[in-house]
């Protein structure tokens, strides 16, 4: 079930990103494990009191031409406003109300979403005369934080829980596959759903930004169902402002919260870009089962080897998506579109695969005894036993002696070896740790 999406809005420097890493606990817009993701974090699951909602950090309000500020101000909140269940409009206490805030405001007054007005670098939680001024933004009382000292951030979250749309649960069809088709704008998403639907049932424009909202196309092939969810475009750093770029994100967080399968749109003649590997990390991180789509493919010179090439270039690029099936089409001529659903279905079927625990903790000891853990400290990690506790992604249970012990590149081993033996393509792998007892 798709979760709640909280953002976090303001003009630059009053805090945002630190009131970010305060919520999740840790430096996460930073800090990644895992090669190849990119470290420009904006989103994060956070969960307090039991509710778990997604955190989005949309980067600051920010203008360059004098003669444009409210239209950009409000143009990026309202992108923001339209796409998040709660905002938290953060503004710097110390520095007062500014025109930038004013702006922004206005947008969110006339909006039909909650607002929490944070007031961050609150030096002084005794004397607060500075806060009475931000009453005039019309948007309730101001809540007085510091996010840098970690103060009064228990009291905002138990307000972002109470103003949080109520949980519901979503009615599941187990013989119904969710498809989310995700990119930049102008890969040929929409393109790629028409001709899978073989029919023009979502307006193609190569104007970016022509779908707003996910669009849900229902399809019946071969006594199979399937949900088509067709998203708005991930903006490009070059034609439109950082900022905007930032909340269009937000779209296509919720597609992949609701998917099984989702399709990475590549442009074949623009290659890989920052924020195909951004989105592209959300799904691999939500252990959603992918299929990475090469659009445009008719467009591109080719020689024996160009396919290799790009190929190669992928792998590096995405290196946490190693286990993704590529596929070249072009959308428009309909080349290889009827493999789509192929592979949806190969790796759906993959993503839902049950391992016996006699199987596993064979393929255990066989790894073990090939290649043992090195010894950390005196001590070597031992396993006992497995078993694959859960699907979608393929969840799997290690006791051992100390997990402290496991590195994560004997993790990554014992995921190779899983799909050495097994498959597993197209899905992420889980592998959890606990102590025996």
């Amino acid at each position: 079930m798709a979760r709640p999406i909280v953002a976090i809005i303001g003009r630059p420097n009053v805090g945002k990103s630190t009131l970010f890493n305060r919520i999740v606990g840790g430096r996460v817009a930073i800090v990644d494990d895992l090669p190849g993701v990119t470290r420009d974090r904006l989103y994060q699951d956070a969960e307090w009191s039991g509710r778990c909602f997604t955190l989005v950090d949309t980067g600051g309000l920010d203008y360059r031409d004098d003669d444009a500020i409210v239209a950009n101000v409000r143009k990026q909140a309202q992108l923001a406003v339209e796409e998040a269940d709660l905002v938290l409009f953060v503004v710097d206490a110390r520095a007062g109300v500014t025109g930038a805030d004013e702006n922004v405001a206005q947008v969110l007054r006339r909006s039909q979403k909650p607002v929490i007005l944070v007031a961050n670098k609150v030096e002084q939680f005794n004397k607060l005369p500075e806060l009475y001024d931000f009453y005039r933004l019309g948007l309730g009382d101001p809540l007085p934080v510091s996010a840098a000292e970690g103060l009064n951030i228990g009291d905002l979250l138990d307000m972002v829980v109470r103003q949080l749309p109520p949980a519901a649960e979503e009615e599941e069809d187990d013989d119904t596959i969710k498809i989310a088709v995700i990119g930049r704008p102008n890969v040929g998403k929409s393109s790629l759903v028409n001709a899978i639907l073989g029919e023009e049932r979502v307006i193609v424009s190569d104007m970016p930004g022509t779908t707003r909202d996910a669009i849900d196309s229902y399809i019946n092939r071969e006594g199979k169902k399937y949900i088509i969810i067709d998203t708005a475009g991930i903006r490009r750093r070059s034609r439109i402002g950082r900022g905007t770029e930032r909340y269009s994100v937000i779209r296509a967080l919720r597609a992949v919260d609701r998917s099984d399968v989702v399709l990475v749109m590549i442009d074949a003649v623009e290659k890989l870009t920052e924020q195909d590997k951004k989105i592209a990390g959300y799904a691999h991180e939500k252990g959603r089962a992918s299929v990475i789509i090469v659009n445009k493919w008719d467009l591109v010179e080719k020689d024996g080897r160009t396919a290799n090439r790009y190929i190669a270039e992928l792998r590096e690029g995405l290196a946490f998506m190693q286990y993704a099936p590529v596929l070249f089409i072009s959308a428009l001529t309909r080349q290889r579109v009827h493999r789509v659903l192929e592979l949806v279905d190969y790796v759906s079927e993959q993503q839902n695969m049950r391992i016996s625990t006699a199987d596993f903790n064979a393929l255990l000891r066989e790894a073990a005894l090939y290649n043992p853990p090195s010894q950390e400290k005196g001590r070597r990690l031992k396993l006992y036993y497995g078993t694959q506790v859960g699907v979608k992604p393929p969840t799997f249970v290690i006791f051992v002696n100390d997990p402290e012990l496991a590195h994560f590149s004997y993790l990554r081993y014992l995921e190779n070896q899983l799909r050495s033996a097994y498959g597993f393509e197209g899905t992420p792998i889980k592998i959890q740790l606990r102590k025996r007892t």
